[in-house]
């Protein structure tokens, strides 16, 4: 099987790294391919930033505009390809075809807000700020910027930031997840066929010795992250103490909140979607579940929904959740449900040991439904990433806004009700970087920027929207002055 390839400057080139690792599929096994996986990795990057930042010289003087012609060409071969790729997600990342197509759609969008660029570019002008002098702001890019991607969403999440960087000007470094790289193989095949100078878009495989290599090249002006808090705390660590801007998303354990008042079906409806979507493998899954009041009938429901949602491959139209991305985190996840069971949980739904017929040795792990957990203990502020619903019982909202803000992660809170009042203070009070009310996955459209709070994010300007053309530009203010003494001595 051949080992993939990188792609720098405007071709695809075999990585100086020998060593591999396989890309399998999460349902049924099979070996997709290999990647390559070792310390030689780390020169893959010296030669990927050597050429973006040659193609940097010529490309960061491009008019704004015609820098995002290329974007709208690559909008239509997305569409035109979208079914492809996103048969390529659900194959090496375990999710449904449903799921797969969404997320493509989410790339999609973010290509088309960046394309409005020159737009949202323009800065301010101040004439006569004193007599006869003029001030304003212009953005400039800042250089060769880098993403390193996470396995969960391998089509979306680049698209939260390769083409805000490029129509900005910078030059571009990609490192896709080794779980999951075909995606933006398939990706690079089209943009190869975009009118783009050689060296202005670069793919480099690889583990955490091209991590490292990223944060650590002097030439790297900026780096994008997704994953983990754990890991992203330690990309923004190593990213800024190198000089370098840095956005890290990291984890969270996502609170929703059901009043007495919400409408049993469709909250019950959605938020099944949330906890269980991705098979809960989505830094916006909801995780704790928290009824308000005397709500005995959102339980049974949420157990019914749960119970009746199918498991199996996401090639599957009838399926409507996958596996999770390896054995190891399936080991992980059933290791966490236990530990909540010593923690004095029950166990209202299992999924542990889960076996889809026909794919045996996925790493499938069905929806799985806790209850009584301890607020103290730690698998309530746990990030488990699996389909796994927590349910809590508490009094008040303002029982439920304590019990949020007291966590250590603020990606997003979300409430159920038909009370304005209550959505309001919800809103107002919840320490969370996206809200949702009557919303069970609040994840903001791409001309809005992708908020997280406390141990959530590490940086200052989020991924999408006009915060991404802030991060991937640096101000410059000009003070000018013309007396027209001098105009006169020419």
């Amino acid at each position: 099987m051949e080992t993939l390839k990188n792609y720098i400057d405007g071709g695809w080139v075999s990585s100086k790294e020998n060593n591999t690792a396989t890309v399998v599929n999460p349902a049924s096994q099979e070996v997709l391919g290999k990647v390559p996986y070792g310390t030689n990795t780390a020169a893959d990057v010296a030669t990927a930033v050597s050429v973006a930042s040659k193609a940097f010289a010529s490309w960061s003087q491009v008019p704004v505009m015609k820098r995002v012609q290329p974007l709208y060409k690559l909008k239509q071969l997305l569409e035109e390809h979208a079914e492809e790729i996103a048969r390529t997600i659900t194959m090496e990342c375990g999710k449904t075809l449903a799921e797969s197509r969404g997320e493509l759609q989410r790339a999609i969008e973010n290509v088309e807000v960046a394309c409005g660029s020159p737009s949202l570019m323009q800065s301010e002008f101040s004439e006569n700020i004193a007599t006869g002098i003029d001030e304003f702001m212009i953005r400039q890019p800042l250089g060769v910027c880098a993403c390193v991607a996470p396995f969960n969403f391998p089509g979306m999440i680049p698209f939260w930031f390769l083409p805000y960087a490029i129509a900005c000007g910078n030059t571009f470094v990609l490192k896709p997840s080794e779980k999951v790289p075909l995606t933006m193989v398939k990706v690079f095949q089209l943009i190869e066929k975009l009118d783009l100078p050689q060296g202005v878009i670069n793919l480099v495989h690889g583990g955490k010795e091209t991590v490292d290599a990223l944060l650590d090249h002097p030439e790297i002006k900026a780096i994008s992250f997704v994953g983990s808090t754990q890991v992203a705390r330690y990309v923004y660590a190593r990213g800024t103490a190198n000089g370098k801007r840095v956005q890290a998303q990291g984890g969270a354990k996502n609170p929703v909140v059901i009043l007495p008042d919400a409408d049993i079906e469709m909250s019950t409806q959605i938020v099944t979607d949330s906890v269980f979507g991705c098979a809960g493998q989505r830094c916006l899954a909801a995780s704790n579940i928290i009824t308000v009041g005397d709500n005995g009938r959102m339980k049974e429901a949420l157990y019914e929904a749960a119970k009746a949602r199918t498991t199996g491959y996401g090639l599957d139209e009838k399926v409507e959740m996958g596996p999770v991305i390896t054995g190891e985190s399936r080991s992980r996840v059933e290791h966490l449900i236990d530990k909540g069971v010593s923690e004095g949980a029950r166990v209202l739904l299992d999924g542990r040991k889960a076996k889809i017929e026909g794919y045996e040795k996925g790493n499938f792990i069905k929806p799985t439904i806790l209850e009584g957990l301890p607020l103290g203990g730690e698998i309530i502020r746990t990030e488990i990433f699996g389909p796994v619903m927590s349910l809590i019982e508490l009094k008040t909202v303002d029982e439920a806004l304590d019990f949020i803000n007291s966590g250590n992660y603020g990606n997003m809170a979300c409430l159920f009700t038909s009370s304005g009042a209550n959505a309001r203070k919800f809103r107002n009070q919840a320490n969370a970087g996206n809200i949702g009310i009557n919303i069970g996955v609040a994840a903001p459209m791409a001309q809005f920027p992708f908020s997280g709070w406390k141990e959530s994010f590490f940086g200052d300007l989020h991924g999408q929207g006009r915060h991404a053309i802030e991060f991937f530009t640096q101000t410059k203010v000009v003070v000018e002055r013309w007396p027209k003494e001098w105009s006169r001595k020419f």
